[in-house]
């Protein structure tokens, strides 16, 4: 077990020194999101409770969901499935398979990475809404939903980057993907202002889950009070479950041999 730890630690440890050499990503990853936050909570505003069933009627404490999807979903599919396929390219993943390091074990290193950086955004992203004046609660299931979604969209991003054609088609099938799913999701768009035939289908988005869960746990008041307790369980437990598949099914895909 000691030696499986020592790989992840160490491969995690070049992918961070990868990322923070390229700084176009760093930026993406921290200050693109404030940047939203800074439009649409700072300049535009929301309309508060009794504003209407418009787009972001709702008080600004209501899209905190929204605001951590942009890197709980964007950052592991774009930055994981973009890597897979650099990886296949390059042939990288024939080398590592002559090495003890496993394909779930590469994962594993590049999910810690993600998690990582994805909790230090979530914090900015939070500290950002704060200074807006935004009010809602600081859960402690932030630190479950955070980094469990995180590992469920590496798992995701570790699939598109092994079937997806080349580094450019894992780019494109990861904004292809991630871009509906952000306002398919509960987060920026009221689940009152979808078509009630196109409601149940929401429940096929793996990001729901993450949604309702953190509104529930940070602004029961958009559910039922009694019940928002028994909301964040129920979606933590599909969450981690999604979470476990995605990570297995994207580790197994990954070619480590070709």
């Amino acid at each position: 077990m000691s030696g499986s730890l020592a790989r992840v630690r160490a491969e995690a440890t070049g992918a961070m020194r990868t990322f923070l050499r390229r700084r176009t990503a760093v930026f993406f990853t921290f200050f693109f999101p404030v940047v939203l936050i800074v439009i649409f909570a700072g300049l535009v505003r929301t309309q508060g409770a009794g504003g209407g069933a418009g787009l972001f009627s709702e008080p600004t404490g209501y899209y905190l969901p929204a605001y951590l999807a942009t890197v709980v979903l964007f950052t592991p599919l774009s930055r994981v499935g973009s890597e897979v396929a650099r990886h296949r390219e390059d042939n990288r993943f024939e080398k590592l398979a002559t090495t003890p390091l496993t394909r779930a074990e590469w994962l594993a290193a590049h999910a810690l990475v993600n998690v990582v950086l994805i909790v230090a955004a979530s914090v900015l992203l939070v500290v950002a809404l704060l200074l807006t004046g935004a009010n809602f609660e600081l859960s402690p299931w932030l630190a479950f939903f955070v980094p469990i979604s995180s590992v469920l969209f590496c798992g995701v991003g570790a699939m598109l980057g092994s079937l997806a054609e080349g580094q450019d088609g894992a780019i494109a099938a990861s904004n292809g993907i991630a871009l509906p799913l952000l306002f398919l999701s509960e987060t920026f768009v009221q689940p009152a202002l979808f078509p009630e035939w196109f409601r149940p289908l929401l429940d096929f988005s793996p990001l729901v889950y993450f949604s309702r869960g953190v509104r529930a746990a940070t602004f029961p008041e958009a559910t039922d009070t009694a019940g928002s307790a028994g909301v964040v369980a129920t979606n933590a437990g599909v969450t981690l479950v999604l979470a476990v598949v995605a990570f297995a099914v994207g580790a197994a895909l990954i070619p480590w041999t070709e």
